[in-house]
Formats: C-alpha cells, structure tokens, sequence
C-alpha cells in the first residue's frame, strides 16, 4: 500500500512540474512577442518588399539592400517583383501574397490609385502595409519618403555652389513646368542659394528652363544658354536626363571647369562624366537603403513599437526622420547621397 500511494505521490508531482514547465513556456513567448530585437519574435514575420518590377536596376539595387537586413537580422524578410512594370501585374502579386498571409508587405507602387484597393484588403487582412514613393496613398500604415521636396532641392544647390565655387550666374532645368516634384526641388534650391549663397545670382531672363525629361532636349537648351549668356556660370538639373545632357553642351562648348551642373543623376549612366571631371557630383537617393528603411519600420509596427518624430530607423539618411507637415503617415528622411569619381562604382545601377 506504502508503494502505491508513494508512486501515485510522485505521478502528481510529475504532472504538476510539467505544467509548471508549460506555464513558463508561454510566459518566455509572450516576452519574446514583446521584443523589438531580431532575436526575438521578429524571427516568425515574414515581410515582403514589392518593388515597380524585378528587373530594372534600381529595383536590382533595392533587393541588394532587402538580403542584406535578412543576413544581418537573421530575419524571413525578401524581395518579390513581377516581370515587367505592370500596375495590374503589381496588384495581383500583392492580391497573392495576402493570401499567402504574410506579415507586412512593402511595397513601391506602380500606379497609387489602382494599387489602394488592394492595399486595403490588406490592411483588412490585418497585414502591415509600408510604402515607398506613396505619399498619397490612404491604406497604409506609413509611407516613407528619402527625404523632403525642400530639403533635396537645397542639397542640390549645395553641390552646385559648390562646384561653382559659390559665385556666378546659374539657372534651373526641370522636365516641364507642370512637373510638382522637379519644380519644388528648383524652387527650394534658390531660396536655399539666396540665404546661403549671396554670391551666386539667379538668370533674371531664363530662370527655369525645360528638357522634356530628354537627355538631347537637356543637351540643346543647355548649349544655347552658354551662347546666349557669356556669363553664365551653373545649370542646376533635377531630371535624371539634366545634368548629363548639360554636360556634353559644356564639353562641346570647351567650357569643362568654367561652367558646372549637379542634379539627380543615374551613377551607371554617367561614370565616364564624373570620372573625366566634366561633372563635378550628381544626387540621388540610394534604393538599397529605402528597401531597408521599409522593413526596420514594417519590423517597428508589427512589434507594436511607438512611431514618433524623430524617428531612428537605424539606416543611415533614416534615423532621424520626420513627419511631413499635415501628415501621420509620411514620413521623410535624409536619404540623399552624393555621386562623385570616387565612389560611382560602387552602386551598381
């Protein structure tokens, strides 16, 4: 009888361990749940970037950036694109991917008002949506920006100015008139030049010109502004096509270290410019840095974690970024990056 009731003592304290055991178990997850590091739940998200397509470089770029958080977080975070630059494409995979049930998908929209419903049905689906270049965008949880319009347009005068040697007559080049962000970055660069740079003037008679988002439209404008205007000095672009079309006019013209340009410009497309010291330093933003910007705060929000100004998403040109004015789900950064002969090569697109 003494070993019966003996066993039966230590069956029930076997069993009461183990459910001890249990309990401690779940309350180590609902911790884990709570932490906003890589080693914690954060191990169990899967978050999808979904770029224009899969196949252009700068989306190359991107999914550069994508692997890397994954190396260095240890986290199932990835890059899914279509074949091609297709809105119906984009919304489709994006439709799949919902079904799939994945965390948060990231996504860089293709055409914002063919894209929001489907982002919807995400959201409702209870996945985080993060966007890039989607400021208009309604169902998301936050779109992110490289940077402010005012903000980029100053830094592009900076490198102009620079390169002018803070002095002389320049002008602006944009796509067309009717471009908002061209002309908004053209804008703030004067105010920016006339606070900062006293030295440098403004050409009363053309003082915004327009390329058509055309590298020979750039090239033609440019060459006969320099013939027009002896004294001109800077051609500040903001197309991607500005400042290397303005560059074959100053090269052709015998102008190379008497006139300057800077403005955004694609480091692939103008390595032998930059290198042969005709252009000075061009503008961008670096994608890799935006895939990466939009998964720390995908990470941020499925942890539950405060997202307010200024906020430190722990990716250089991303760590102090702010709110744009009006707004509670845009937010912009300091993204911009300088493209000189020194560091050209190093991008890949």
């Amino acid at each position: 009888m003494k070993k019966i009731i003996s066993f039966l003592l230590v069956t029930i304290m076997m069993f009461s361990l183990a459910a001890c055991g249990g309990n401690d178990s779940q309350g180590e997850g609902n911790t884990s749940a709570d932490s906003n590091s890589a080693e914690g739940s954060g191990k169990d998200y899967e978050v999808v970037v979904v770029p224009k397509d899969a196949s252009n470089p700068w989306f190359v770029r991107m999914e550069s950036g994508v692997k890397e958080y994954a190396d260095e977080t240890g986290l199932n975070v990835y890059q899914k694109g279509t074949d091609e630059i297709d809105a119906t494409k984009q919304a489709q995979l994006v439709q799949d991917l919902i079904a799939q049930g994945v965390d948060a998908i990231c996504v860089v929209p293709v055409d914002p008002e063919s894209i929001e419903p489907v982002l919807k049905q995400a959201k409702e689906a209870g996945i985080v949506v993060i966007t890039h270049e989607g400021a208009a965008l309604e169902n998301v949880d936050y779109d992110i920006e490289a940077f402010s319009n005012s903000g980029y347009g100053a830094f592009i005068m900076d490198n102009l100015a620079e390169a002018m040697g803070e002095e002389g007559v320049y002008t602006t080049m944009v796509a067309s008139v009717t471009n908002a962000s061209h002309n908004e970055w053209a804008d703030a660069a004067v105010e920016h030049q006339k606070a900062n740079y006293p030295n440098m003037t403004l050409l009363k008679e053309e003082p915004r010109v327009e390329s058509n988002d055309n590298g020979d439209t750039a090239y033609n404008v440019a060459k006969e502004l320099f013939k027009k205007y002896p004294d001109l000095k800077g051609i500040m672009g903001t197309s991607s096509f500005d400042s290397p079309g303005i560059a074959r006019a100053i090269e052709e013209l015998g102008l190379v270290d008497k006139a300057f340009t800077s403005g955004t410009g694609m480091p692939a497309d103008n390595a032998e410019l930059l290198k042969s010291g005709v252009v000075k330093s061009l503008t961008l933003w670096d994608p890799a840095q935006a895939g990466k910007a939009m998964i720390s705060l995908a990470v941020k929000v499925l942890d539950s974690e405060e997202v307010a100004a200024p906020l430190d998403l722990g990716i250089e040109g991303y760590d102090k970024m702010q709110f744009r004015e009006g707004s509670d789900t845009v937010l912009e950064g300091e993204g911009w990056i300088i493209i000189d002969a020194k560091n050209v090569e190093s991008f890949g697109f």
